[in-house]
């Protein structure tokens, strides 16, 4: 549409028409928008935007071109990242490019989540030790893949996915740390080992696990704050 505008059609009905996809159920709103005034002045700015547009698109072909050279040697790597879930080409070829795949300089999961500093901080006061939600000042371009991974999983259902869900409704900021932890635990164990794939635990895998009393004892703290005296008789 832009470019017939510039080549001098101006009829909303002609320019209408050009529409494509889903924008063909909105031919009559577009016929009613492209019904103004656009001269010679206006297709020379426009004609300016188009060519800085392409531009850009240009540089970012380019710059992908090099990405991709240069995640070569590491598609591998990358493809098992890939499949966990939050994670996908982007954010597999970030955490390469920031962490590598050489995981004999992590001991073990733990150093790299230290190193990464992505794990809750902890404050102590009175003897008593509350954790928050922050990171701590670790590399800030990991710690944004991996936050934007966390955020991916809420709509999966997985066990990450069913994780984040469950620590969000005590922070969004606290399932974020804590589940770009876990995905950072993840990544190690399929960096470490060549042959370790990616198995998820299932959204149940909490549910499933939790030992019956501990779930018996928080029913009943819920019930009592809320007023009630709770006591237990087993089932018939």
């Amino acid at each position: 549409m832009m470019d017939a505008l510039i080549d001098g059609q101006n009829d909303p009905k002609v320019l209408a028409q050009m529409a494509r996809a889903r924008m063909r159920t909105k031919i009559a709103c577009l016929e009613e928008a492209l019904d103004g005034h656009f001269d010679h002045h206006h297709a020379f700015l426009l004609t300016r935007m188009l060519g800085r547009i392409d531009t850009l698109d240009a540089d970012i072909t380019a710059v992908d071109e090099q990405i991709e050279a240069h995640m070569a040697p590491f598609a591998a790597a990358a493809a098992r990242l890939d499949e966990i879930p939050g994670i996908g080409p982007v954010v597999a070829a970030t955490i390469i490019a920031e962490v590598g795949v050489d995981m004999s300089r992590f001991p073990t999961a733990g150093h790299l989540c230290s190193w990464a500093k992505f794990s809750p901080g902890i404050n102590s006061s009175a003897g008593k030790t509350k954790g928050n939600g922050s990171s701590g000042h670790g590399n800030r371009y990991l710690a944004a893949a991996l936050g934007e991974a966390a955020v991916m999983t809420r709509r999966t259902d997985t066990f990450l996915g069913a994780r984040y869900r469950r620590l969000a409704k005590r922070g969004k900021k606290r399932a974020i740390v804590a589940v770009g932890r876990s995905i950072l635990v993840v990544v190690w164990h399929l960096l470490s080992d060549e042959q370790v794939t990616f198995h998820d635990l299932g959204s149940d895998h909490y549910t499933r696990h939790i030992h019956p009393d501990t779930k018996k004892h928080s029913h009943i703290r819920q019930l009592e704050a809320l007023g009630y005296t709770v006591t237990l008789a087993p089932a018939a």
